[in-house]
């Protein structure tokens, strides 16, 4: 028999077990956060009626960018999720900063070559034409095909970035916006093969 004493196991203390119960599954959260996306995109469309479509517009004025960031901002860019994170980060970025944007846009649409894509846009484009073209992108979701807003979008995003690179911005800045316009476009091809998750 060993003359050790017994040391009873270390048991966590309450708190630490309380907080394990009461938080939330990282899983489970991200499952049901796209779980949302996908019945907020597929639901409106199959409604189409514009009252979803304004509620689906104003969704981050009421709810708060912030919010919707933590629901979706981790999402991967070829999600549903991820892509009605992307577009409201776009919508929340043009109302914030309308004539920087305007300013981008009409130096970047002369020389992008899908800068036709983006349709229904004033000549020239100030910031509240930008505003409204965003916004009328957006109502698609509930309004058309889910595709066609992703094209848009980054053809949007796409004469930014050429617009910023005609003015002399470099680097980050420009490689950001491309990198949106991409993955935008590249979320569209997926949901014509409707293979957006």
């Amino acid at each position: 028999m060993s003359s050790r004493p017994h040391h009873k196991p270390m048991l966590p203390g309450d708190s630490v077990i309380a907080e394990a119960i009461g938080g939330a599954d990282p899983a489970l959260v991200r499952e049901a956060a796209d779980q949302a996306a996908r019945l907020l995109v597929h639901g409106a469309r199959d409604r189409g009626d514009a009252a979803i479509a304004e509620r689906l517009l104003h969704l981050a004025d009421t709810e708060g960018i912030e919010t919707i960031a933590e629901v979706w901002s981790g999402s991967a860019a070829d999600t549903v999720a991820g892509c009605l994170w992307r577009l409201y980060l776009l919508r929340s970025w043009v109302h914030a900063e309308p004539v920087a944007v305007a300013r981008e846009f009409e130096a970047g649409r002369s020389r992008a070559q899908v800068a036709r894509v983006v349709a229904g846009v004033a000549d020239p484009p100030g910031p509240e034409q930008l505003k409204a073209m965003i916004d009328e992108v957006l109502r698609g979701i509930a309004t058309g095909d889910f595709a066609d807003v992703l094209f848009r979008a980054s053809a949007f995003a796409h004469v930014i970035a050429t617009g910023r690179a005609a003015t002399g911005v470099t680097g980050e800045p420009v490689q950001r916006m491309l990198a949106l316009a991409e993955q935008l476009e590249a979320a569209g091809h997926i949901e014509l093969a409707h293979r957006l998750s």
